[in-house]
């Protein structure tokens, strides 16, 4: 439907959404998984005042009350003068186990990238510290390990976002997804006809100033999705 429908309309995530439910059951309860906004139209939240409560309190899952005010006054604004804001989305998965993923041509960084990437509007994916990693020497990007009390490793670190060569470490799986401002605005662009003309598109209609305030429960559902089939390829080739 040319009036908001289609492969891009977000309509399209509502299948995502009902498939993740059905991945998350596969997971079962020792998997959580959540989603959250860390960023609106260039203004990030302090991560000192971090709140996992505070996600469902307000419209745009914000972890921090401080940014959620400072956004909803932010995005009305823009909506006001028929512009659009982006945003940046970080999904957490804790309780997968080490071992997940392959390490050449099915590794979990790979498929998470790839799923992150399928969610409409999205133009970057970051694992762990994702670009800001290029800006550390080798020695402060490592993660470091301890013996732990349980015999199993303890990390004192998690730059690689819980992957490590492809692999899952048991460590929090940490995935960030950028999100484009929404491009159907009132604002006139310039664009050319389909005779090759000059010409300016302005988008009317009902559309939303930042679709990234919607992608919090589609990224949580591409996450489970991409880890029920790793729980799966990992039961079909060791049996546990």
């Amino acid at each position: 439907d040319p009036r908001g429908g289609g492969r891009s309309s977000a309509r399209e995530t509502a299948a995502r959404v009902a498939a993740g439910a059905v991945a998350r059951a596969v997971l079962g309860p020792t998997v959580s998984i959540n989603g959250y906004l860390v960023e609106l139209g260039g203004d990030a939240i302090d991560r000192a005042s971090f709140d996992w409560a505070e996600i469902g309190n307000n419209p745009f899952f914000s972890p921090d009350a401080a940014a959620a005010g400072r956004w909803e006054a932010a995005l009305d604004a823009a909506r006001k003068s028929g512009s659009s804001l982006g945003a940046v989305v970080e999904v957490v998965a804790d309780g997968v186990p080490a071992g997940w993923g392959a390490p050449l041509y099915h590794k979990l960084d790979s498929q998470l990238a790839a799923a992150m990437m399928s969610i409409n509007a999205v133009k970057g994916v970051e694992i762990g510290d994702g670009f800001h990693a290029a800006r550390l020497r080798g020695e402060e990007n490592a993660d470091a390990m301890r013996p732990g009390p349980d015999g199993k490793p303890l990390f004192l670190a998690n730059h690689a976002g819980g992957v490590a060569g492809g692999i899952s470490t048991g460590q929090p799986v940490v995935v960030r997804l950028a999100l484009k401002p929404t491009s159907s605005i009132l604002t006139p662009v310039d664009t050319i006809t389909r005779d090759g003309e000059a010409a300016e598109i302005m988008t009317k209609g009902r559309h939303d100033p930042c679709v990234g305030i919607r992608a919090a429960p589609v990224a949580e559902a591409m996450m489970a999705l991409v880890l029920a089939d790793m729980k799966l390829q990992q039961r079909a080739q060791t049996g546990r």
